[in-house]
């Protein structure tokens, strides 16, 4: 008997798996963007597909605040002069204590071609932090969307919202838009509340800049790589 997705899917498993497979092995990390909106209209269908993302007993924590126009750049103005005047940060998550081992070779390998790619010398700490600041000018994109979650439904809230966060982006790339998640919007929870009018149980995961890519900035021109299965996967048992 067919599994029962084979059934539903009558183009067939694995030319489902191929397109999925092409569009993560074609979504990137943008950090350049052009000044084009997106259509309302399609910025709607991608907030459609990203709806069908699974959660904790079907909570959908996600709620979703999206800027466009000159909200966007009054935004922008307003977040760039808090981060860069020197503002404490206070995220509501914790961020990693630290990166050791293979964690801090990925972040490494991550940050290095980034800068190669942009002409940040290394060890040049004020050129790397005109690049950080660059998290708070969206990186041009001509669309924000601030993601928070519940606070009384705890990590698994916050879970659900990266898994929300995945699908917008993979969402965004098959509708030719680019995108990126950034935690480092995320250090100043109380000046987005205060934005955007948002009740202190609603805490923020990440910001989501997005619009089309500008293929010829040199932030664009790398990509990361990924680590292979058996340095992830564990197998017990007979298959």
């Amino acid at each position: 008997m067919d599994h029962p997705t084979a059934i539903r899917n009558p183009a067939g498993n694995a030319a489902g798996a191929d397109a999925l497979e092409a569009l993560l092995a074609d979504r990137y990390s943008c950090r350049g963007f052009r000044a084009d909106p997106v259509a309302r209209a399609t910025i709607e269908r991608i907030l459609a597909i990203a709806q069908h993302t699974a959660s904790w007993c079907n909570a959908q924590p996600w709620r979703v605040a999206i800027t466009g126009g000159e909200e966007t750049g009054r935004f922008r103005e307003a977040l760039y002069a808090y981060a860069a005047g020197g503002a404490a940060p206070g995220p509501d998550f914790d961020f990693p204590r630290q990166y050791t081992g293979v964690y801090r070779q990925r972040r490494r390998e991550c940050g290095f071609q980034l800068y190669e790619a942009v002409g940040v010398a290394r060890g040049d700490r004020e050129a790397g932090n005109r690049q950080r600041l660059e998290n708070f000018r969206f990186f041009g994109a001509p669309h924000l969307a601030i993601v928070t979650t519940e606070a009384d439904l705890g990590v698994y809230g916050a879970v659900d919202c990266g898994a929300y966060v995945s699908n917008f982006m993979l969402a965004a790339r098959s509708l030719g838009v680019a995108s990126i998640a950034q935690a480092a919007l995320a250090v100043y929870p109380d000046f987005i509340r205060d934005w955007f009018d948002l009740p202190p149980e609603r805490l923020v995961v990440c910001g989501l800049s997005f619009g089309y890519e500008d293929r010829t900035h040199p932030a664009n021109a790398f990509r990361t790589t990924r680590a292979p299965l058996g340095e992830v996967v564990t197998w017990r048992g007979e298959f």
